[in-house]
């Protein structure tokens, strides 16, 4: 890929584009907002299927449990949505993280993630969206590293670059898996969480007003995030839904949701700090979220 094509590459998309989301959709309630925005917004992004990631954490039992869960979450959302159609593209992904940086997790997800890509070219990139661990693109890369040049890879995962460290959920699950990402040579759009993405937030009263009783969807949605946040009780709460910012980059024409810039691909380590090293290739760095702008877009579409 030339140099001219790679920064090409790295702008939002002015056309249709083809889009693989890569999700662990049980983690918390921000990846159902994601899956729905996306059904959404089909005017501009050709949905190609979805990939269950794993996840560890309250919600799960394992690495493994979560991806299965997460499995079942993608196809509850398209049964809500009205996108059954999309069950034959959605795809279970690893078990566990990279127990390395050269050996991938083989997988349904990952296989059908390098087969899809093999039939892209720079010119015409797969985009490829993850909103969990990284594993299954990692490992996807790891396959069949030539499809580095056959896709665009728009992650959240990390802290922003001022943030006092890296040790955000997605990314320090498999730091591994982050450091081939950012190594590979694909063009990476990575919106960071704390300090950037952590904007992008919701109160309760603004989820009964935007989204109750408009569909059978919307009433999921508002449900989900107030069972999230019911040990808050009458207290003043606000939930960030952090994973929809990676749509809305897709959708950000004219920079009407969010600001970003060109960067050196920060080297996350395995102490939890970024190597931050001049010399290494660009990617798309957001740095800023027009919260309101994104909300509007959400609502208009999802609530109709």
């Amino acid at each position: 890929m030339t140099q001219e094509q790679y920064l090409k590459n790295l702008q939002v998309p002015t056309g249709p584009v083809d889009v693989v989301l890569d999700t662990d959709a049980y983690n918390e309630v921000d990846d159902q907002f994601a899956i729905s925005y996306l059904l959404h917004c089909q005017d501009k992004l050709n949905i190609k299927g979805f990939c269950a990631a794993p996840f560890f954490n309250s919600n799960s039992t394992s690495p493994e449990n979560g991806m299965e869960r997460s499995y079942d979450e993608i196809l509850k959302l398209l049964t809500l949505a009205g996108k059954e159609e999309f069950k034959a593209v959605t795809y279970k992904g690893s078990r566990n993280y990279l127990v390395d940086e050269t050996t991938p997790q083989i997988t349904e997800a990952a296989e059908f993630m390098v087969k899809l890509a093999q039939g892209y070219s720079p010119e015409k990139p797969l985009y490829i969206v993850a909103i969990g661990a990284i594993t299954n693109v990692a490992s996807a890369l790891l396959m069949d590293p030539s499809i580095a040049e056959k896709v665009v890879i728009v992650w959240l995962g990390g802290h922003s670059l001022e943030w006092e460290n890296c040790k955000e959920f997605n990314l320090i699950q498999d730091v591994a898996a982050a450091r081939v990402v950012f190594g590979c040579g694909a063009p990476v759009v990575m919106l960071p969480c704390m300090g950037v993405v952590d904007a992008f937030r919701i109160s309760g009263p603004e989820l009964k007003a935007w989204f109750a009783g408009k569909n059978a969807l919307c009433d999921y949605l508002s449900e989900y995030a107030h069972s999230c946040m019911a040990e808050h009780g009458d207290k003043v709460w606000s939930r960030v839904i952090w994973d929809a910012c990676t749509i809305g980059w897709l959708m950000n024409d004219e920079g009407k949701f969010m600001k970003s810039r060109l960067e050196p691909a920060p080297l996350p380590e395995y102490d939890g700090h970024y190597t931050i090293d001049p010399a290494r290739p660009l990617i798309q760095y957001v740095w800023h979220i027009g919260r309101d702008a994104l909300w509007q877009d959400i609502i208009d579409r999802i609530g109709k």
